[in-house]
């Protein structure tokens, strides 16, 4: 039977490690998992004659990795995204009444297109279908079925813009 040690106890020690060391917060309890990921993970075969101070040097290297990850990345020059910058927009009646007019538009202008162009530009673009899957079952040329798709959508796009 394997006996592991309890890694557990060692986490309220490590939250407070991170967090001493790390300027987001948020960042404490995933680095806190990865080091006991990282221990969970380790081979079990050796006993460990220290393992608090093996627990400690696995955290250090975890955060190295996290440091190296973030420099990689540029972590430090990415802004947080907030409701400020980025406001949602506000479901009113107006709105409703646009959408469902667009809507409306949209359907007519599918119902305008022949029957074929109409069935291959749905399974490409809401069945999401591949070229070649629509060419199978239709039995034309991907060629053919890209211009199919490309003339749905100048059509759609041209009644939509009414």
């Amino acid at each position: 039977m394997d006996q592991r040690p309890d890694y557990l106890s060692y986490v309220p020690a490590l939250r407070r490690y991170f967090s001493r060391r790390v300027s987001n917060g948020a960042m404490v309890d995933d680095l806190v998992q990865d080091v006991m990921l990282r221990m969970h993970a380790r081979d079990a075969k050796d006993s460990i004659d220290n393992l608090e101070g093996y627990i400690f040097r696995t955290a250090t290297s975890v955060l190295r990795d996290q440091a190296r990850r973030d420099k990689a990345r540029h972590a430090a020059s990415h802004g947080e995204l907030t409701e400020k910058d980025h406001p949602a927009e506000e479901c009113t009646a107006d709105r409703v009444l646009e959408g469902k007019e667009e809507l409306a538009r949209l359907v007519h202008a599918l119902e305008d297109l022949p029957e074929r162009t109409r069935d291959i530009f749905l399974m490409r673009r809401y069945e999401g279908w591949a070229y070649g899957e629509i060419a199978e079952k239709v039995g034309i040329s991907v060629s053919a079925i890209e211009k199919h798709v490309a003339k749905a959508v100048a059509h759609i796009a041209r009644r939509l813009v009414r």
